[in-house]
């Protein structure tokens, strides 16, 4: 399987501007800028689209750990926090809440650092980025 996406910058990178296309069209021409990235401007940045990256990916192989340990979560929640400092990305932190009838906390907390490390998504970041997660499990 191979997924794509397109960038297209125009002008400067402080003034300029670019727009961002997924294979997918759930980003179609969506727009990028040093205010995106670097203040609070419109549109997105690529240290958002790793993160969104990041939480889907670990919270789908969150649910397949959990269900070869037997259990199916109802929900899982988690948001990706990446720390970006000095133009370089250097962390990213899992906060991650979920509801998985009988199942103890020690059990989950194992699931979850089984996904942590092993999604596809980490295993990329891993390579560069110190990753960590925090994680409670809710009624």
């Amino acid at each position: 399987m191979i997924r794509h996406a397109t960038a297209v910058w125009n002008g400067s990178g402080k003034e300029g501007n670019g727009h961002l296309t997924t294979q997918s069209t759930v980003l179609t021409d969506t727009q990028y800028s040093y205010l995106s990235r670097f203040e609070s401007g419109v549109g997105t940045n690529p240290e958002e689209l790793v993160a969104a990256a990041h939480a889907g990916c670990f919270s789908m192989k969150l649910s397949f750990v959990l269900g070869a340990a037997g259990f199916t979560p109802e929900k899982i929640d988690t948001k990706c926090e990446i720390t970006f400092i000095d133009g370089t990305l250097s962390k990213s932190h899992l906060i991650v809440s979920a509801s998985v009838p009988g199942i103890d906390d020690a059990k989950f907390q194992e699931c979850v650092k089984d996904a942590e490390a092993n999604c596809p998504i980490s295993k990329l970041l891993g390579k560069g980025l110190e990753i960590s997660s925090t994680a409670t499990l809710v009624a």
